[in-house]
């Protein structure tokens, strides 16, 4: 009876899933495939005549391009930022879980600060026209980083407590320099977390509309969020190639998600004991 009990809560909790995400997945597929009138009604009614592919392609051509450029700017960003995130949270992760002494404490601290402390805005451009950088891609990258340096970093430490030291031990009697030990070694298990961070990064750094705003303005430095403005306006809005272009922004993280998901729960359940 137990067993009938937890398949009926298992369908049911299916149901509710699909319900909860996907009516809204249907309601954004449906808007894009409608003409400007029936968008404006902004009701769950099929459209007289489907024209998704072709708000799509007034989607792409829009402003000599600027969605393109936008993909360009975005996956560029998340790329690089992905890159500087593993590099680095990856070493702090197991220095930091490798090497206990009296700084440990504020180490950690400092770690945590990051997830406690809001990001400042206006000191963080002030900082950015004195240095330089602001509006580049560099400046960018390196915001995005220290955003997601904390969480990433505890997941890296979290997932370090699992490896054995005497893994450590033995490459060190053997002969093998630091830089071998950790890259030849240590980061090759770590593969499970680097998914993880791989594909919750992603979607965080690719979704960011607030600081692309802020930090990376111009029409030439534009991310793919900042394209939603092109279709709203005060008095007119093209909401059927508002949803087209909320479609598109929906496939590439949606891909990711069905692709790695076991990935992400595994990565982020792996060191949860031992840390």
């Amino acid at each position: 009876m137990s067993k009938i009990r937890l398949y009926f809560i298992e369908i049911i909790g299916l149901l509710a899933a699909g319900v909860i995400f996907g009516i809204p997945f249907y309601f954004i597929i449906n808007m894009a495939g409608k003409n400007g009138r029936e968008a404006s009604l902004m009701s769950l009614a099929s459209p007289e005549k489907l024209q998704l592919f072709d708000n799509i392609r007034d989607v792409l051509t829009a402003d000599k391009g600027l969605v393109l450029t936008a993909f360009k700017n975005s996956f560029l960003l998340t790329f690089l930022s992905i890159v500087v995130l593993i590099f680095v949270c990856s070493m702090a992760g197991y220095v930091s879980q490798r090497r206990v002494g009296k700084a440990t404490p504020f180490i950690n601290f400092l770690i945590l600060t990051g997830l406690i402390i809001p990001p400042a805005i206006v000191p963080t451009i002030w900082l950015l026209m004195y240095l330089g950088i602001f509006k580049t891609l560099f400046s960018m990258v390196m915001i995005e980083t220290a955003l997601s340096i904390s969480f990433s970093t505890l997941l890296y430490k979290g997932f370090m407590a699992t490896i054995p030291r005497q893994i450590d031990e033995a490459a060190i009697v053997d002969g093998a320099s630091s830089f071998r030990l950790f890259y030849q070694i240590i980061f090759p298990l770590l593969k499970p977390t680097t998914a993880t961070i791989v594909v919750l990064s992603s979607v965080n750094i690719f979704n960011d509309f607030v600081n692309p705003l802020y930090f990376f303005p111009g029409a030439k430095n534009a991310t793919i969020q900042l394209t939603l403005y092109n279709f709203m306006s005060k008095y007119h809005s093209s909401w059927h190639l508002l949803f087209a272009d909320v479609f598109i922004i929906t496939i590439p993280p949606l891909i990711l998600f069905i692709v790695f998901n076991r990935k992400i729960i595994s990565g982020m359940s792996a060191g949860a004991i031992k840390a």
